[in-house]
This record gives C-alpha cells, structure tokens and sequence, in this order.
C-alpha cells in the first residue's frame, strides 16, 4: 500500500508541472457575472445543517476581481500565493501577498481580486449562517486601478 501511494505521489509533480506550488486543485472557471476576468473555484467544504460555514479555493488570474458584494455572516480570506488586492467601501485598497489574512465584517461591502499583473489565490472561509453573499455593482476600472496608500 505505501508503495503504491509512494508511487501516485512521486509522480504528481511529472504529470502536473504548472500545478506544483498550489496547496488545492484550481478547480472549475466561474461563469457567472459576479466576477471580472478568468476566476477559478474549488469547493473545499460546502455549508450543511451542522456547519454553516462554506470554504473555497478561489484562483484569479491577472485583473480578475468580484464585484462589490458583502456577506451577512461575514468572511475570512487566507492569501495562499500570488498578488492580489482587498477593499472595503470607502477604505483604500490593500495589497495581499501569501500568508496574509483578511477579515471580512458582516454585511460590509468589498471587492477582492488579483493584481493586474500577477495572478492571485486564496482560500474564502465564508459563513452562511445569516444568508447567502449579496453582489452589488461591478468594480470600476478606476477603482482598481486606484493607487494604494
């Protein structure tokens, strides 16, 4: 059984080059229109009637970015890799690197996305407990490109 396992594990980085440093699979492209650009998700834990708590690997390519959208039970978004960017309403815009933690108050409306040239890849810790996310309008271009303190 080791063997095997051994094996599997040792050929992994042959098989998936490109996928080396990433913690979780890249999972599928988002298609809806609540994102800007090429985001991929990987559904790590869904909410269910003993946690309320839903957990996604978020993966977003140079530029892409959600739209404004808030949480009623709040979130917690742990930056694995790249460089991306964080904003709540009527604050500047942060700078996130791997190994940054972000804590979304409920019902605060924020935008999260990648740098606009480097890709960007978190984990959404998102607590469904008081409803779903509710998105609002789309980012402008100048808010994003709006210059970080």
């Amino acid at each position: 059984m080791l063997a095997i396992l051994a094996a599997s594990c040792a050929s992994f980085p042959e098989r998936h080059p490109q996928n080396t440093d990433l913690i979780f699979p890249k999972g599928e492209r988002i298609t809806n229109d609540n994102f800007v650009g090429n985001v991929y998700l990987q559904q790590l834990v869904s909410p269910d009637s003993l946690n309320n708590t839903q957990v996604g690997n978020v993966t977003f390519e140079p530029g892409a970015r959600t739209k404004w959208h808030y949480h009623p039970g709040g979130q917690i978004l742990l930056a694995t890799g790249g460089v991306g960017y964080y904003q709540e309403k009527g604050r500047p815009k942060v700078i996130l690197r791997k190994g940054d933690v972000i804590k979304c108050p409920p019902d605060v409306p924020h935008w999260h996305g990648a740098s606009a040239d480097t890709g960007f890849v978190q984990i959404a810790v998102t607590n469904t407990q008081n409803g779903p996310t509710v998105w609002l309008q789309a980012v402008t271009n100048e808010e994003y490109s709006s210059p970080v303190p």
